[in-house]
């Protein structure tokens, strides 16, 4: 269990220093790129704040995409919930700290002390390694200059794809990443910088709305 965590950790830093490279580039000083990971702390948000905000957008449409892409979280806090002792403060701690990594290795866990440990330590660990992470890049990102020499400009969408791509596993993922992407491209000509991102969570409606049986899991009869 120790062993996953800390390889996740060491997995999500790699992606800590790129935001903390696109993060300078797009204009933020390495002091906010650090406060945001610190503050936030998710990867799949903060890339998208940032995106928006390098495009010239609206800090309030920063913070609606931001909000859009975390709402995932809520279940997640829900399923986990269950396993997690303590008072109000540590519950707290435990909020900042509900993520894909650290939902996904407590769920695998049979019991809710095996549950509760793992939780902690992959959420300690990728806490740790994201924030590290995004200080060397922003750092280095302070270092290299002009970001469009670079090409960091292309690197946005790349790194907010690298993050998307191991969501698409079911048709009806795969069809509100369509639906959104279709309206993205539409808009980015016509809408302000920030809107086409917040209109594109429409596609997430759209797939939901298209649901079939081949999206239901399998169900084992005996």
């Amino acid at each position: 269990m120790l062993r996953q965590a800390l390889v996740l950790g060491v997995a999500v830093g790699a992606f800590g220093v790129s935001f903390g490279v696109l993060a300078v580039a797009a204009g933020l000083s390495w002091a906010m790129a650090c406060a945001m990971s610190l503050l936030v702390f998710a990867g799949g948000s903060q890339f998208a704040a940032v995106a928006v905000v390098a495009g010239g957008g609206l800090p309030a449409a920063a913070v609606a995409a931001g909000l859009l892409l975390n709402a995932r979280y809520v279940p997640f806090g829900m399923a986990v919930a269950p396993a997690l002792r303590g008072g109000l403060m540590r519950r707290l701690v435990a909020a900042q700290l509900v993520i894909d990594e650290s939902s996904a290795l407590a769920l695998a866990q049979r019991d809710d002390r095996d549950r509760e440990r793992a939780f902690w330590l992959a959420g300690s660990a990728v806490f740790v390694c994201w924030n590290l992470g995004t200080l060397v890049g922003a750092l280095a990102g302070s270092a290299i200059g002009d970001p469009a020499a670079w090409g960091l400009d292309a690197a946005f969408p790349a790194g907010f794809l690298a993050l998307l791509a191991p969501l698409l596993t079911t048709p009806a993922a795969r069809r509100a990443a369509a639906a959104g992407a279709l309206l993205a491209v539409a808009l980015t000509p016509l809408a302000p910088p920030g809107v086409p991102i917040l209109v594109a969570a429409a596609g997430a409606l759209a797939g939901r709305a298209g649901r079939t049986r081949d999206d239901e899991p399998a169900v084992v009869r005996t």
